[in-house]
């Protein structure tokens, strides 16, 4: 089914398409059903280098990337513009349209409501982040990844194939719902052929197919329920970003990365400063995620540490 859907989507662009290729599992099973089972090599694949990947992961997406992009920020600039990665996209967004929107409308909306009842509106847990000593925004994904690939297509005039999920995340699963895997006539036109591929038949493809994987997830095995399962990481994005993190169990992402790797751990946890504006930033020590961290009840440390 995936590869009908490949199939439509590059027939009917004339084969001006390419490949969003993070190096991770996901779009690691989707360009091999573009270049080998559907037989597209010519399609291009694309790596965006944000400066925030495993440092396995991207030594794997430059070895099988056919172009390179990079973003016109750095990270350290993004959190200072605009803030921290925390909680969830969608709630980061909403606590900084309140906070930085002129609209007394908007802000209304997001806390209170509007004459729907609660729909766009910032849950009542999350009100006392807006008073947080340091910047919150989704903004990041926007700059570091969205807007070198929206160059790119501009550009090139090529339509991106992407490896989601829609089980990934509310407003990926209400996206493929509304428009099925082919967006043909959205504003951005945009393929996810996996989207009703679970984890698991990701892991299953993986394994029927021997394909190799950034060395950062580990083994794939099976458990005690025989399903698979990674032995290293379970998700390879952003490493510093914090969006999700109060919801995993620890160890968590933070104090995996003190384990294996602890200079980056260091950089992400440590340093920070107050500006002339008292808002917490980063500095040229580190991030100071430590702080962001404690403020939302994040343990970064390992039991005996904390």
């Amino acid at each position: 089914m995936s590869c009908q859907r490949i199939r439509d989507w590059v027939e009917y662009w004339d084969g001006d398409c390419y490949i969003s290729f993070s190096g991770g599992k996901d779009s690691t099973v989707l360009l091999d059903l573009v270049k080998n089972k559907c037989g597209y090599d010519y399609i291009p694949a694309v790596f965006i280098d944000t400066g925030l990947e495993y440092p396995e992961l991207k030594e794997f997406a430059y070895a099988r990337a056919d172009e390179i992009l990079r973003p016109k920020k750095t990270f350290v600039e993004v959190l200072k513009d605009y803030g921290y990665p925390i909680i969830s996209k969608e709630n980061a967004l909403k606590i900084f349209e309140i906070c930085t929107t002129k609209s007394e409308k908007l802000k209304n909306i997001r806390l209170y409501g509007d004459d729907r009842g609660t729909v766009g509106k910032l849950p009542e847990k999350w009100k006392y982040l807006l008073n947080a000593p340091f910047k919150i925004s989704s903004k990041c994904c926007d700059v570091m990844k969205k807007s070198p690939a929206h160059f790119y297509e501009r550009k090139t005039g090529f339509k991106p194939i992407i490896g989601t999920l829609a089980e990934e995340s509310f407003l990926r699963r209400k996206t493929w719902e509304r428009q099925g895997c082919n967006a043909f006539l959205a504003t951005r036109p945009t393929s996810t052929p996996l989207s009703f591929w679970t984890e698991q038949d990701i892991l299953t493809y993986i394994i029927q197919e021997n394909l190799e994987i950034a060395s950062v997830y580990g083994e794939i095995k099976l458990d005690d329920t025989e399903r698979y399962y990674t032995t290293g990481e379970h998700r390879t994005g952003c490493i510093f970003c914090g969006f999700g993190c109060h919801l995993e169990k620890e160890p968590n992402r933070f104090q995996r990365l003190k384990e294996t790797h602890p200079k980056l751990w260091n950089y992400c946890i440590n340093g920070g400063e107050y500006n002339e504006d008292g808002i917490w930033q980063p500095n040229v020590q580190g991030l100071g995620m430590g702080k962001v961290l404690d403020y939302i009840n994040v343990n970064y440390k390992k039991d005996e540490e904390s």
